[in-house]
């Protein structure tokens, strides 16, 4: 849905009842030339007068404000921080409704003059890199139930989304090419991360067997394991398999994984862009923020 600062309002079904029926008496009184239905009439006129001014006031002098959480990842549902503030010196806001552009709301009973309320929302970014939420719609039925009154007020919104992270198998090779990974991932060994799954030569020691698959098997099977790695890594999103988009998702699911789970420092080579390897939570964000933000042109 696209917001702006334009301003409207929709009649209800309550409201539709009162407009026919001030205007029926409206044509009575012309007609009858009875005075007291010019009264009546002149009544419901002046409320539903009253009513526009003070719904109007009511939507006015608004600020939105969302806070994003440090890791946002595009196509996963994150919970932001929606606050909404009332500038007005004098008068509260009533029974709110706010709906920003990518589609999260929040509704908002009542809102002090020169006061704020906080809300928590679901929301879900589709695509990575910086983006901005610049206008909310706003929409609210005080003072009575007439008529809806909708305005575009101004939000202060800024994040940067991480590529969706995709799983892949880091043993995927393609004759002697390496996916974008140090070769220390890569050599065999007895305590690292499993590779792959191969015949039984003879040589391999017992506690590599892989005993369940074995037994579905002809032959013994075993585990073929990396070597532990201390050295940094450096990962190449443009090294490994897929299109753009792919190759920087299977780099930020990599990063997580060599950092999160192997807990080891990894650094990032992006085109004539290189980042030196780190090890902490920071650092993790920082390779992450520079595969959202990458564009090749």
């Amino acid at each position: 849905m696209k917001t702006s600062r334009t301003s409207g309002l929709r009649i209800t079904k309550a409201g539709a009842v009162y407009v026919g029926v001030t205007l029926l008496l409206g044509f009575a009184a012309v007609n009858t030339g009875n005075n007291l239905l010019f009264l009546v009439v002149s009544a419901l006129l002046a409320f539903m007068a009253l009513s526009g001014v003070f719904g109007w006031r009511n939507i006015r002098g608004l600020h939105a404000v969302v806070a994003f959480p440090d890791e946002l990842y595009a196509g996963r549902e994150c919970f932001v921080t929606l606050r909404l503030e009332n500038r007005k010196r004098y008068l509260p806001s009533f029974l709110l409704d706010l709906t920003l552009t990518s589609g999260g709301s929040a509704s908002f009973f009542m809102i002090p003059r020169n006061g704020r309320e906080t809300e928590i929302l679901p929301l879900t970014l589709p695509r990575r890199g910086a983006q901005t939420l610049p206008w909310a719609r706003v929409s609210s039925p005080f003072p009575v139930n007439f008529f809806v009154r909708w305005t575009g007020i101004p939000v202060d919104g800024r994040c940067i989304v991480f590529p969706q992270p995709l799983p892949w198998d880091m043993a995927d090779t393609e004759g002697d090419r390496r996916w974008g990974v140090g070769d220390n991932l890569r050599r065999k060994g007895g305590d690292g991360e499993l590779l792959t799954i191969s015949d039984y030569t003879g040589g391999e020691p017992l506690k590599l067997i892989h005993w369940r698959l074995s037994a579905r098997s002809q032959g013994l099977k075993v585990k073929e394991l990396s070597a532990p790695a201390e050295e940094p890594v450096m990962v190449d999103p443009l090294l490994l398999p897929g299109g753009l988009e792919e190759q920087l998702s299977r780099a930020a699911w990599l990063i997580n994984r060599l950092m999160g789970h192997r807990q080891l420092p990894v650094g990032l080579r992006l085109g004539e862009r290189v980042i030196a390897p780190g090890e902490s939570r920071r650092h993790r964000l920082r390779l992450l923020t520079a595969l959202g933000c990458y564009d090749p042109a």
